[in-house]
């Protein structure tokens, strides 16, 4: 792995005042063993799935109200903002175990909003994230940040999920948020298990603008990727100071899948309708040029948006500073909580 991947999973997440220049190519403790499957109570809202009288079929709607099963989330982290709550998670499409950290933001459980549904941001750690989570330790306060921007008008309240990325500490079993062959299929949990897994238990949109994907360093890595990928499921991906090829050791052999897996690759192909925000530190120069190499592939009908940190390093106080104009940024180009 050369020096500046290697500094990219070893650092993690968000940094200070933005210069914007528009690209136009376009954890924790509270451990829960229960898994989904074997869940059966859910956090304060129902869980059951409305009926549609035979012979009619049913409206569209914009709100996905939870199908249930409720999973059963424990408390990991207790916060000025609300609770960050946990489950160990085993999904069912991918077969892989692992732990899921949820919050939701006030207005969830605010009586104005019961019939709302709300907007899902998916955050992914940098380096390995295992055994713990950047946005759920206090290295990365996004909750109430977010609860801050809502107050000021400049975002919405988004229910924020923040699963583990891999199942070992060792650099060399990087999953990348990817199904590489022989491996446990982490594609596949994220993509489709997570979501499920939201969507069994709190009030969604069905609209794919009501799905972000962020990450800094790694986690910048596996949400470009995931976006590119599933278009038709995540509108929006946010990578900060991201490195956008798959390197892990366990693709040897498997190339053609890693290139399947390649944000480099995926770019360029024009075949996903979403919205990415790139970041990268400005006093790295090796960043800068491997970002903005990355931005420059971007082809439509894939829209890219270009940010330079001045005199930004690879750093988690960095990044924490980008908060906020990252939530501004998602706040514009997510949908707002709705009802129908």
């Amino acid at each position: 792995m050369n020096p500046l991947s290697a500094r990219r999973r070893a650092t993690a997440m968000l940094g200070a005042v933005l210069l914007a220049v528009t690209a136009v190519a376009c954890g924790s403790s509270g451990d829960s063993s229960t898994d989904h499957a074997k869940s059966t109570t859910g956090p304060n809202q129902p869980g059951g799935q409305s009926t549609t009288p035979p012979g009619k079929s049913a409206a569209p709607t914009k709100v996905a109200m939870p199908t249930g099963p409720a999973t059963n989330f424990t408390t990991a982290t207790t916060t000025p903002v609300g609770p960050i709550m946990m489950t160990t998670y085993t999904g069912p499409k991918s077969g892989v175990t692992g732990k899921v950290w949820v919050w939701l933001p006030p207005e969830y459980n605010d009586p104005k909003y019961a019939k709302h549904g709300f907007p899902v941001l998916t955050l992914y750690a940098g380096g390995q994230s295992n055994g713990y989570n950047t946005w759920t330790d206090n290295q990365l306060p996004i909750q109430a940040m977010n609860t801050q921007e809502v107050k000021a008008g400049k975002s919405h309240p988004f229910i924020m999920v923040m699963p583990v990325q891999n199942l070992e500490k060792d650099e060399k079993r990087s999953l990348e948020c990817s199904d590489i062959p022989g491996q446990p299929k982490m594609g596949t949990w994220m993509s489709q298990d997570i979501p499920d897994l939201v969507k069994a238990n709190f009030r969604t949109l069905r609209d794919p603008a009501g799905w972000g994907l962020m990450g800094a360093s790694t986690g910048a890595f596996c949400s470009v990727k995931l976006a590119l990928q599933h278009p038709d499921q995540f509108k929006v991906a946010v990578p900060i100071d991201g490195y956008f090829n798959p390197d892990s050791p366990l693709w040897k052999g498997h190339e053609a899948d890693r290139l399947a897996n390649s944000p480099d690759q995926l770019i360029g192909a024009g075949k996903a309708d979403i919205d990415i925000y790139a970041t990268a530190g400005g006093g790295d120069a090796a960043e800068v040029k491997l970002v903005k190499a990355f931005v420059a592939k971007a082809a439509p009908p894939v829209k890219i948006e270009y940010y330079e940190q001045p005199g930004g390093k690879h750093l988690t106080s960095h990044f924490k500073k980008m908060t906020p104009d990252l939530l501004g940024w998602l706040g514009r180009h997510m949908s707002p909580p709705t009802a129908d």
